[in-house]
């Protein structure tokens, strides 16, 4: 679709001698790229986009971003270019074709992927004379640009500070450290508590459902057991950084037979047993590894020590 925006004809060269706008390159326009590239129009930022499927762009066009037609031109326009893909993987697809325009660029890669990759990553641009800033974002598209939403950054400190004001249009910053790895790694291990929260949370609705209660029934219930993890989170936390699981409060055998309920209580309802079973699993390696005395924070022993096939 051809855009009237007299914008969209501006070549991305003259983008980059525009010294009095601050500017910033965004590419892969997903939901998240462009709720992104949408933020830093609406804060005066001269905006270059790009997208495999080019017609993604149009929106942000008509808006007044500048739509690159090629990656070399995209990573032409700005020092800054703003990574939003679905891995790291890409990363590549898009940026090897183009390595040998990639020196002096400031690479923030908002992607998800393992701390491994990223590492692998930030010397992979660093070879090639670019600088990487990993970034982890907690909130959904619609958190960007408030104050409140928060995104993980690690890598070189002077760079992420050199960008800092830039970033901070998106969400406010949480600089982790000069690895590259860290910012991934607060990431995911957020992801692995929210995504394991969420799925617990549609398991007890549907056995919840097949009993007659509805979705916004058991929401004061939901909310105010996920409101309560705090708490108990804070009162391990000591205890799990000693490495001491006294059965002073709970014991791993009385938890083990409330997880034995939950599953009779979902099979006697008809529901998958799937989950409930796997943490009743876990729960019984904990017995058989002697811990029935123990607090059940004492299995975080057995995720220590993988079963191996």
């Amino acid at each position: 679709m051809n855009s009237s925006n007299p914008k969209d004809n501006i070549s991305v060269g003259s983008a980059s001698t525009a010294t009095n706008r601050k500017s910033v390159t965004v590419m892969g326009l997903g939901p998240m790229g462009q709720a992104m590239a949408g933020v830093f129009l609406e804060s005066g930022y001269e905006v270059t986009v790009w997208n495999r499927t080019a017609s993604k762009a149009d929106e942000l066009v008509a808006k007044g971003a500048i739509r690159a037609s090629t990656v070399d031109e995209a990573l032409a326009a700005n020092e800054l270019v703003i990574l939003s893909l679905t891995d790291y993987d890409a990363m590549y697809a898009i940026l090897e074709p183009s390595s040998a325009n990639l020196s002096g660029k400031v690479l923030v890669n908002l992607s998800s992927d393992t701390p491994e990759k990223v590492r692998e990553a930030a010397k992979w641009l660093a070879d090639r004379g670019a600088r990487h800033v990993t970034g982890g974002v907690q909130v959904p598209p619609s958190g960007i640009g408030k104050p409140e939403s928060y995104t993980y950054y690690s890598g070189p400190r002077e760079v992420f500070e050199a960008h800092r004001e830039s970033l901070e249009i998106l969400t406010g910053t949480d600089y982790r450290g000069e690895d590259p790895g860290l910012a991934m790694l607060y990431y995911q291990i957020q992801m692995d508590i929210f995504w394991t929260s969420m799925l617990s949370y549609l398991h007890a609705l549907a056995v919840a459902k097949a009993n007659g209660i509805t979705a916004k029934q058991f929401l004061p219930y939901a909310s105010a057991t996920l409101s309560s993890l705090p708490q108990f989170v804070e009162f391990y936390t000591p205890r799990l950084d000693e490495g001491k699981h006294p059965g002073d409060v709970d014991r791993l055998a009385m938890g083990l037979a409330s997880v034995e309920h939950i599953v009779h209580t979902t099979e006697d309802a008809g529901i998958d047993t799937t989950l409930p079973a796997a943490v009743l699993e876990i729960f019984k390696r904990g017995m058989e590894n002697g811990h029935a005395g123990d607090s059940f924070t004492s299995l975080i022993e057995i995720f220590k020590n993988p079963v191996r096939s």
